[in-house]
């Protein structure tokens, strides 16, 4: 790992206990603008300090296991284990360092979906109602709540148009990217 990647990792680690300290006063909740500021930013570099920690804990396996290289009876355990912990490594190292990458801002957003059957009547309604449940059932699994604000349906039970609010922790940032005509 880069020298520069592990100074910024060190410190969000200090950052991060900084906020810990400052979370767990009982004067923190006195200004709640504060407060949620705190929160967000605790929220947001957690994670990548917990995944730093775990490089960590990677590095120092890697080095016991270095160190039983020696013994003779522990060698193929020690192998196996430096095998392992070199590939740890390697995953960590590319998931710290796209967890380093800055955010969208927007990522947090909830969003509203739209769905509109184009042309082909009754056939496109049908697959617009498809695709409604699909986002639906998606949006279910990741925990998010979902609210219908207006609907349009067909006589079949599929959809002309279908309006669905998704409110969630992360809807903006796995959806933003859903857009287009869809055709069967």
């Amino acid at each position: 790992m880069k020298s520069s990647i592990r100074d910024k990792l060190e410190q969000l680690t200090r950052r991060k206990e900084e906020l810990d300290a400052m979370l767990g006063d009982e004067l923190a909740t006195r200004d709640m603008d504060n407060y949620r500021r705190l929160t967000r930013e605790h929220a947001e570099i957690e994670p990548v300090v917990a995944l730093y920690g775990a490089y960590q804990a990677a590095e120092a396996d890697i080095a016991a296991a270095r160190e039983m290289l020696g013994d003779p009876e522990m060698k193929a355990m020690a192998e196996e284990e430096i095998a392992a912990g070199e590939a740890g490594i390697v995953r960590l190292d590319d998931e710290l360092q796209k967890a380093l990458l800055p955010r969208d801002p927007n990522d947090e957003r909830n969003i509203f979906l739209e769905i509109r059957a184009g042309t082909g009547g009754d056939e496109s309604a049908l697959f617009a109602g498809d695709l409604y449940r699909m986002y639906t059932r998606y949006a279910e699994r990741q925990g998010w709540k979902v609210e219908q604000v207006s609907a349009s349906e067909s006589d079949l039970g599929g959809f002309k148009e279908v309006i669905v609010r998704i409110a969630g922790n992360g809807a903006y940032s796995k959806l933003k990217f859903e857009s287009g005509g869809h055709r069967v």
